[in-house]
């Protein structure tokens, strides 16, 4: 029963529920992150019609999700597995007057129809997903055709410098520091390196990706043809 358990777990540590995800919450907001969510939630969407539907996968706070709606031509929608995470999401949209539709759900079962959407987000997220290549071909099903999905995460071979970079433009308390450099170097062993993200798509519904890496990071684009 504990092993049956286990595999139908959609993460992989521990859950990011409660206090830990509250703390989560706080130091995502920190710095001048959310101002960077609001240029980068303008440049991904940027391509689309007014009233496209859009997609993120494992909003956590949701602060990139509501960037997005501050938009104010999209229709936004979130699903994060963490209880904790959309209690917070939906209170952040509260507070922001902005309308997206936070849902709790697994990223490797979606409850949403095929073709909902014409764009997917998933942010900082991929790496703690316990079956990835579930996930990236339920990507594809809830994609319209032609839409895109896109991954941005740590990438497996980011080098100590560019995560102590991150951390000081991220503005940390010095136990937050801390807390977080450890936390990013814990996770970087879970992340994927650009080779591993071919191999995932390639075996997936899409069938192959574009990849682009910069600093700690990786973006992987997934275009449904």
């Amino acid at each position: 029963m504990q092993m049956t358990e286990k595999r139908q777990k959609g993460y992989k540590g521990l859950a990011m529920e409660g206090i830990v995800a509250r703390w989560y919450a706080g130091i995502r907001r920190s710095g001048s992150q959310i101002e960077d969510w609001g240029k980068q939630a303008a440049h991904l969407t940027g391509g689309l019609p007014d009233g496209a539907d859009v997609l993120e996968v494992a909003p956590g706070p949701g602060y990139f999700a509501i960037e997005m709606a501050r938009l104010d031509r999209l229709h936004v929608t979130g699903l994060d597995i963490s209880h904790t995470f959309v209690e917070i999401a939906r209170e952040n949209a509260r507070q922001a007057r902005v309308s997206v539709d936070f849902q709790q759900g697994n990223a490797s079962s979606m409850p949403f129809a095929e073709g909902s959407f014409d764009l997917i987000i998933c942010q900082a997220a991929f790496k703690n997903f316990s079956q990835p290549g579930k996930a990236i071909d339920e990507m594809y099903r809830v994609l319209r055709a032609g839409g895109t999905a896109v991954i941005q995460d740590m990438r497996k071979d980011a080098p100590d410098a560019t995560i102590r970079e991150e951390l000081n433009s991220m503005q940390l308390a010095p136990v937050n520091a801390f807390m977080t450099g450890w936390t990013l170097r814990m996770l970087r062993r879970r992340a994927y390196t650009k080779e591993q993200f071919e191999r995932l798509a390639t075996a997936s519904a899409f069938g192959g990706c574009e990849i682009e890496t910069s600093g700690i990071g990786i973006e992987v684009r997934l275009k449904k043809h």
